[in-house]
């Protein structure tokens, strides 16, 4: 639970989101889209820097992104599994 709620913090911060908090944040509401945050394509951008820069991982395959980025909650997972800080 910690780490959904330090990525929901590093999300507002990355994606300047000031009016919303952590708690805001659905663990499982989409992120991109008409629902949940309504994130785009530039907004990925700055979540693959948060992550490689924050946690060490880099994404390569724009289809893994995808999927990552589908949630919070799947965000949390790739990063346990993967991170190297």
């Amino acid at each position: 639970m910690e780490l959904k709620d330090e990525l929901k913090t590093k999300m507002i911060e990355a994606l300047n989101l000031e009016e919303m908090t952590p708690a805001d944040i659905d663990d499982n509401a989409p992120l991109f889209g008409d629902e949940g945050l309504g994130l785009d394509s530039i907004d990925v951008l700055e979540l693959i820097v948060l992550l490689e820069r924050n946690y060490g991982i880099k994404i390569s395959d724009p289809k893994q992104g995808k999927e990552i980025f589908s949630s919070v909650s799947t965000m949390a997972d790739f990063v346990a599994a993967n991170r190297t800080k």
